[in-house]
């Protein structure tokens, strides 16, 4: 098996991200198409998982907003690769880069145990996105100590 992980912008991968997201948010979880593509798009940086030459995960952060993932989505038939974990490794290295002090998203509450086994916790009370439960999270992830 062969993954390749591309970090990019949304206009280069298009096609790949949004097959991989109407699969994941339209297809199988139901969420409107409208509540999964928006204007951010364009501004966030994202992250696409191949796995055999094939489109499996993506996800996005957004710089601008603080370190603001969303719209991360594995396929169902690869979830039980990790790529998950390395769609969030590579979303938090690109917030590091950028010497943001945390990481921050919306999740789902089916979503919320893999989250925690990667570090991040919950922040916030429960409130519906697009139609489904949510909880804000966090992980801080530069303590920026400088040393001489």
């Amino acid at each position: 098996m062969t993954t390749t992980i591309i970090i990019g912008n949304y206009s280069d991968h298009q096609e790949e991200i949004s097959s991989v997201r109407y699969s994941v948010f339209v297809e199988e979880q139901k969420i409107p198409k409208q509540a999964v593509w928006d204007e951010r798009d364009l501004i966030c940086r994202h992250v696409l998982v191949r796995q055999n030459g094939k489109a499996v995960a993506t996800g996005r952060i957004d710089l601008e907003k603080e370190g603001k993932v969303g719209r991360v989505a594995v396929l169902a038939s690869a979830r039980k690769y990790g790529f998950g974990q390395q769609i969030m490794d590579a979303l938090e290295q690109q917030a590091k880069e950028s010497k943001l002090p945390k990481v921050w998203f919306n999740a789902q509450i089916s979503a919320i145990g893999f989250y925690e086994r990667l570090g991040y916790q919950v922040v916030g009370n429960e409130f519906i996105e697009a139609g489904i439960v949510h909880r804000m999270m966090q992980k801080k992830i530069n303590n920026m100590i400088l040393t001489k």
